[in-house]
């Protein structure tokens, strides 16, 4: 979240809509200082507003093939969070009790015409922006934990209160809980808290931790969620669509190939025609470009991988073996290359990367059968013995034949 800095008076963090504004002002004004900036609770956004959906048509929807639903049980003297997915069965709500559950149904607005209608209110957005309207029920007590979404959300209170709490601490850690399969932060220290009544909403930024617990009894939220594809997401798909429409014909190429001075080694002539032949590869630095084309060149057309041992094997049994004469030799399904960025070297084996020296990387690119005149130690050691233990060598005595 990015809180703009002004000479001029703070912006409230709390309005009241009218039937003229709901937002409390105008979208044009909302935009400006509010979307993806900052926080804003607005009292009677929605006047005199009716539940368009009973909790008991909630449930009978979680129960649907097609729905997606989970109910979140909260046991709080062990602070343990139970979470199941739908289809729900009317078993699974005879066993929650009248406290500290809840119940999420999401795209409910694709079910019910009347929560539909709801979006008429965000027409001031593009429409494709727009996700979905997600429903929660909740009896007292009842909610998700802390947390944060990555997308803006406008949280509509349909039927009863809910008490929020939100944090605009910039400094807020924002470490997850690993006990627990919701996404929960580890710390949450609310800056701002308010009760919600039916036709109140808050919007939410990207980014603002936040917790919302049902209060005093049922209630109902209506979770109006933006779409916001992540970098990864955009990238992934736009190569999918390059890909399928570029011709296969067109392929890396190396006219100008001299000759190899360090066996397996991906020099910088390499990447700069890496580079060249990947449209996306243009906005990646070195080293980036670097890592990605040589786990994916020690992958490519590789039609099976090394398998690893079946008990691992400890440094001390490996430099036993080493110095007993055994030798090192190369698995045949193992593909190596190696880059050198400065001062850093890199192996790749079969789309793995591991740290290395550029001696020993061009030694194994170059050397089926490996030995070593004196015993292995720092990087080198590590990385031997890791390249034992994923199966790509295998260390053993050998007779006659030498590298």
């Amino acid at each position: 979240m990015t809180l703009a800095s002004s000479s001029r008076k703070p912006l409230p963090i709390e309005v009241r809509g009218t039937s003229r504004l709901p937002l409390g002002m105008t979208a044009a004004q909302f935009l400006r200082d509010y979307w993806q900036k900052r926080p804003l609770l607005i009292r009677n956004a929605f006047a005199d507003f009716q539940s368009p959906v009973a909790p008991e048509d909630l449930a009978g929807l979680a129960c649907e093939e097609n729905a997606l639903s989970r109910l979140i049980q909260h046991d709080e003297a062990r602070e343990r969070w139970r979470v199941k997915s739908g289809p729900l069965s009317e078993g699974d709500f005879a066993k929650t009790g009248d406290a500290n559950w809840t119940l999420l149904v999401q795209d409910v607005d694709k079910w019910d015409m009347d929560v539909a209608a709801l979006l008429d209110h965000f027409s001031f957005l593009p429409s494709w922006r727009v996700d979905d309207v997600m429903i929660s029920y909740a009896e007292p007590g009842g909610g998700v934990g802390a947390h944060v979404d990555q997308y803006d959300v406008f949280l509509l209170q349909g039927l009863g209160q809910r008490h929020w709490a939100i944090s605009t601490d910039p400094q807020a850690p924002r470490d997850f809980r690993d006990d627990v399969e919701l996404k929960q932060l580890k710390q949450f220290e609310p800056t701002h808290e308010w009760l919600l009544e039916p036709g109140d909403m808050l919007y939410l930024p990207p980014g603002v931790p936040h917790d919302g617990v049902a209060f005093g009894g049922p209630c109902m939220t209506y979770s109006v969620g933006m779409r916001a594809p992540s970098q990864g997401e955009l990238v992934g798909d736009l190569a999918d669509y390059l890909a399928e429409h570029l011709s296969e014909d067109q392929r890396y190429t190396d006219p100008d190939l001299a000759p190899a001075r360090r066996p397996g080694e991906i020099d910088k002539a390499a990447l700069q025609r890496a580079r060249q032949a990947v449209p996306l590869a243009a906005g990646l630095d070195d080293a980036s470009l670097a890592d990605w084309f040589g786990r994916f060149i020690t992958r490519y057309r590789s039609a099976q991988t090394p398998l690893a041992p079946a008990k691992p094997v400890t440094e001390a049994a490996l430099l036993k073996q080493l110095a007993g004469g055994a030798s090192l030799l190369r698995h045949p399904w193992s593909r190596l290359a190696w880059t050198q960025q400065r001062a850093h070297c890199t192996l790749f084996a079969n789309g793995q990367a591991y740290p290395a020296t550029a001696e020993l990387a061009a030694r194994l690119c170059g050397q089926r059968i490996l030995e070593l005149p004196r015993p292995p130690a720092g990087v080198e050691r590590d990385l031997l013995l890791a390249l034992v233990n994923d199966g790509h060598l295998i260390a053993r005595k050998l007779r006659g034949r030498r590298a």
